[in-house]
């Protein structure tokens, strides 16, 4: 199995699928590389598409003891790179991978070519986030209702209906230590004073019911970006990648073409 050692020789997962100019594809917090099951293909035939699962998720390392933060996941995501020997990507990062991604074309700009920002937040005071009796329903005592919350967050009702699962982007079993580090990573993400250090020509999109991270995030996001370009996913949720898979996806391609690696 493909693993590298980060920093901290943590052992973390990759895969390496498709051929092309390389593509990252950086998941939601508390979530493993199949969060892009079912929508990974779109991109393999253009792109080598690196996948990883982040530390305390999947088949990585669940240390206790570790740092838990988007910056040092952002620090592993270089690690995976230069085990493959590719010195520049384009980053597609969702929800709390955004955040990362955000974090890796500040900190290592020379491995980043194009940047998309999928359902995410600058956080700190300047971010939006959920309302807070979203926060307590997640929080609930009934794991079976918390879940239901989240699918309704994901995914419209229409979609369910059509589509009755199982939903990959709802994480998996992950040791507690490691669930909370991943709520704090995500939590304590603010890039608002850095942000226009962002060279890497940036794509943001963002589902238009988004209440997980309400839609105006993107245009935030975007106004402290040089450069930076909106798409809306008109009527989708948090999970606008696999809802309006066919415009999502488009839109990515299209970016990255219009932006090629030297």
């Amino acid at each position: 199995m493909p693993f590298v050692k980060s920093a901290d020789q943590a052992e973390i997962y990759y895969e390496a699928h498709g051929s092309g100019e390389p593509l990252v594809l950086l998941s939601g917090q508390a979530n493993t590389h199949h969060w892009w099951d079912n929508v990974r293909a779109d991109f393999e035939a253009e792109h080598q598409v690196i996948v990883l699962d982040y530390l305390g998720t999947g088949r990585s390392d669940k240390p206790a003891d570790a740092e838990y933060s988007v910056r040092r996941f952002a620090t592993d995501v270089v690690c995976v790179l230069d085990e493959l020997g590719i010195a520049r990507a384009h980053v597609y990062g969702t929800s709390m991978g955004g955040k990362v991604a955000q974090w890796l074309a500040i900190d290592y700009p020379d491995h980043v070519g194009a940047l998309v920002l999928g359902c995410t937040s600058v956080g700190g005071v300047h971010g939006l986030r959920a309302a807070p009796e979203i926060t307590r329903a997640l929080a609930q005592p009934s794991a079976d209702a918390a879940r239901e919350v989240l699918i309704d967050l994901m995914y419209s009702p229409e979609w369910v209906r059509e589509n009755p699962g199982p939903y990959v982007t709802l994480g998996g079993p992950m040791p507690g230590h490691a669930r909370r580090g991943h709520l704090r990573a995500s939590n304590a993400h603010d890039s608002w004073a850095v942000l226009d250090q962002i060279t890497a020509p940036t794509l943001v999109l963002h589902g238009t019911d988004d209440a997980f991270s309400p839609v105006d995030n993107a245009l935030i996001l975007a106004n402290r970006i040089p450069g930076a370009e909106v798409h809306y996913l008109d009527g989708a949720r948090h999970a606008y990648f696999e809802e309006k898979r066919a415009e999502a996806s488009a839109a990515v391609l299209g970016f990255l073409a219009e932006h090629p690696l030297d």
